[in-house]
């Protein structure tokens, strides 16, 4: 091949994919017998593959990312727009995309002042980690160098992020992993019975006081951070329980840790309010955000923090090590911020978070309603658009379906058109909620649709 390309030659197109491209998450023995799926098109709600064939996306892209739906003319001028006029430089000058989505998100956060830009969620929490760490060096001799993580949290594929990560399938095979990270249980409340000493009430102040027992153990004066999900997402879209956040954030104040929240998932909209943390009224020290920030359209992540925590770095200008030390080359790219702003402005022009809660709690009663029919479904949550829905052998258990069984259903909604998740090579055992989080653009008659094919392939599955 020469590299000139028809589009319309769809055939070419599926050969150079199986023929060179790595695809995420993928066991590719499959595509020396059957053809790689090509997605060509999206338009709103809906994707269109190589052969034609419409889909309705209720993973927004397959990974939580595409919030405001495809096809946005306006987001694709403005990043073009941008790229004219000035398309990089590198992070240690502004830009004036960078300085104007900074002042809007910063408006979103109230407590919250700086945003570092970088590129992914992933490198997002790497500098949330570097932080603590240069923090411990600077003011405590490098002992309070520790940084806790939670049980089927996940915060990104790299070595250090998969060393805070709480899912065992997705760092297996990688290690060794970075010292210094130090796992706590998690906070399901469906699943407490499996916690040794968890009482049935109160369970949420319980659940956090675990991690100050954690904290106690390694010693409070070692523990630096504490990061958490808001909501957690790939280890089975887990709520946290009532009183749950207050707590974690007077042990993070009475321990002297930084309270860094992941909002890689939850951030710009996804539970019906800009981030997740914001439904508990708590503040936090630290929040990363990625994949809802351009809805995909650009790259971009932040890290966003306090004042307290950036003036850190500048108290003793004399030293010429006292500032954050870091780079991430694509921070500098202008397209990510010129995408953020206008991504921002669908939000607020189209009151998608208030059509986010409204129609999150549509799909909640109908996951319900799915529930009474199939005894399969042990359990249903979610905040906003963000659910799933366990599936369970018998309710008495709560032992988990076979994995098998999961992708089933998923496999069969995908012939109906329909594109859902699951838990997936997360938790050894434990792979066995489906999970949605359509467009928050979505209406009643997209849900219908979904749950309508979630519930014939519940029945074809589960016969």
């Amino acid at each position: 091949m020469d590299g000139t390309f028809n589009e319309n030659d769809i055939s070419r197109i599926v050969e150079a994919d199986r023929a060179h491209v790595w695809h995420h998450l993928s066991q590719h023995k499959q595509y020396e017998t059957g053809d790689p799926r090509i997605i060509v098109e999206g338009k709103g709600m809906r994707v269109w593959d190589q052969h034609g064939k419409e889909h309705i996306d209720a993973v927004s892209g397959g990974v939580w990312t595409v919030n405001v739906g495809y096809g946005r003319e306006s987001i694709a001028n403005a990043v073009r727009d941008q790229l004219i006029k000035l398309n990089y430089f590198a992070g240690s000058a502004g830009s004036i995309p960078g300085s104007i989505f900074s002042e809007m998100l910063i408006d979103k956060m109230p407590g919250m002042s700086r945003v570092y830009y970088c590129n992914s969620g992933s490198e997002a929490n790497e500098k949330g980690f570097k932080m603590v760490r240069q923090i411990a060096h600077k003011r405590y001799g490098g002992k309070k160098h520790k940084i806790l993580f939670r049980d089927r949290d996940y915060h990104g594929t790299t070595i250090g992020c998969l060393s805070a990560g709480g899912q065992d399938e997705r760092g297996a095979q990688y290690g060794p992993f970075t010292p210094g990270f130090v796992r706590v249980p998690h906070c399901l409340e469906y699943r407490s019975f499996e916690q040794e000493g968890a009482p049935v009430e109160g369970y949420g102040v319980w659940a956090a006081n675990q991690i100050e027992k954690v904290i106690l153990e390694e010693g409070a004066d070692t523990v630096g951070g504490l990061c958490l999900e808001p909501v957690t997402a790939g280890g089975g879209v887990i709520t946290p329980p009532d009183g749950y956040w207050e707590r974690i954030r007077e042990i993070c104040d009475q321990y002297d840790i930084l309270l860094h929240i992941d909002e890689v998932v939850c951030g710009l909209g996804r539970t019906g309010t800009w981030f997740g943390y914001q439904h508990y009224g708590i503040r936090p020290d630290m929040v990363t955000m990625a994949k809802g920030v351009a809805s995909g359209y650009a790259a971009i992540a932040c890290l966003v923090t306090t004042e307290e925590v950036f003036n850190m770095f500048k108290d003793d200008a004399a030293d010429p090590m006292n500032y954050f030390r870091d780079i991430s080359t694509f921070g500098g790219c202008t397209a990510g911020p010129a995408a953020a702003i206008e991504n921002m402005k669908i939000i607020e022009r189209e009151g998608l978070l208030e059509n986010t809660l409204k129609m999150g709690a549509y799909m909640t009663d109908k996951l319900l309603e799915l529930q009474d029919k199939y005894d399969v479904i042990g359990d249903v949550r979610s905040k906003g658009l963000f659910l799933g829905a366990e599936l369970v052998t018998d309710r008495g258990s709560k032992a988990p379906v076979a994995e098998k069984l999961v992708q089933a259903v998923v496999g069969d909604c995908m012939q109906q058109g329909i594109v859902i998740g699951a838990t997936n090579r997360s938790l050894p055992g434990k792979n066995n909620t489906l999970c949605f989080s359509p467009a928050l653009i979505v209406k009643k008659d997209d849900i219908d649709q979904i749950i309508d094919a979630v519930d014939g392939a519940m029945g074809r599955v589960f016969a």
